[in-house]
C-alpha cells in the first residue's frame, strides 16, 4: 500500500528544499513555480497543492529556517564547549553557507523587504528577533562570568554582531575563496572580542 501521506510530505520538503537554495543563490524575484517544478521534476500545478501561492511559500520557507536556525543554536548552548567557542560555534552558521555559495536566506529576503507581503515580513522579523535574543543570552552570560564586557549591553552586541556576520557573508561571496575571506575578516575581530582573557 502506497503512504500518500508520506509521499505528500517528501515533495513539500523537496519543494522547499529547491526553493531555499534558489532564494539564497537568487533572492525572492529571480524565481518561480516553473523553475521549481523543472528542477523537481513535478508540474507547476502539484506546487500550487503544497503551497498555493509563492507568498505561501516562501513564509514556510522563513519559519522552517528559523525553526532549524534555532535547534543549530540550541546545539550550541546544549554543548560542553566555553562560552567563547560558542560564539565562535554562531559565527560558523553563517561561515557553512558560503562552502555552497549561499547566504542567509532572511539577509537575501531584507534585500527585497519593500516587496514582499507583511505575513512575510512578519517572519523575517520573528527570525531575527529570535536570532538576536539568543547571541544575546549567550553574550550576557560571558558579561556576567567577566569573560569581556557588552557596550552598551548585550542586546546591542547581539545586533551589531548579526549585522557584521550577514555584512562578512555578503563581502565575502564576491571573494574567490568565500569561506577563507570570511574567516579573516571575522574571527580575529571576535577572537579579540570574545577570547578569554
Amino acid at each position: 500500500m502506497v503512504d500518500t501521506q508520506n509521499m505528500e510530505k517528501n515533495t513539500a520538503t523537496q519543494i522547499l528544499d529547491v526553493a531555499q537554495e534558489m532564494v539564497r543563490n537568487r533572492g525572492y524575484s529571480a524565481f518561480s513555480y516553473a523553475d521549481i517544478s523543472k528542477q523537481v521534476g513535478i508540474r507547476k500545478a502539484s506546487i500550487h497543492y503544497h503551497f498555493s501561492t509563492k507568498d505561501e511559500l516562501v513564509k514556510e520557507l522563513v519559519k522552517r529556517y528559523r525553526e532549524d536556525m534555532m535547534r543549530a543554536c540550541d546545539r550550541i548552548s546544549q554543548s560542553s564547549l566555553d562560552l567563547d567557542q560558542q560564539v565562535i560555534q554562531f559565527a560558523n552558521l553563517y561561515r557553512n553557507g558560503l562552502e555552497s555559495q549561499q547566504i542567509c536566506l532572511c539577509a537575501m529576503l531584507a534585500a527585497d523587504y519593500a516587496v514582499l507581503p507583511q505575513s512575510v515580513q512578519n517572519e523575517i522579523q520573528t527570525f531575527f528577533q529570535v536570532a538576536e535574543d539568543w547571541l544575546s543570552n549567550l553574550l550576557q552570560q560571558g558579561s556576567d562570568a567577566r569573560l569581556w564586557t557588552c557596550h552598551p549591553s548585550a542586546d546591542q552586541e547581539a545586533k551589531g554582531l548579526i549585522a557584521m556576520l550577514q555584512g562578512a557573508q555578503l563581502l565575502a561571496r564576491s571573494q574567490t575563496n568565500s569561506t577563507d575571506t570570511f574567516e579573516q575578516m571575522v574571527y580575529p575581530l571576535l577572537k579579540a572580542k570574545f577570547s578569554k582573557p
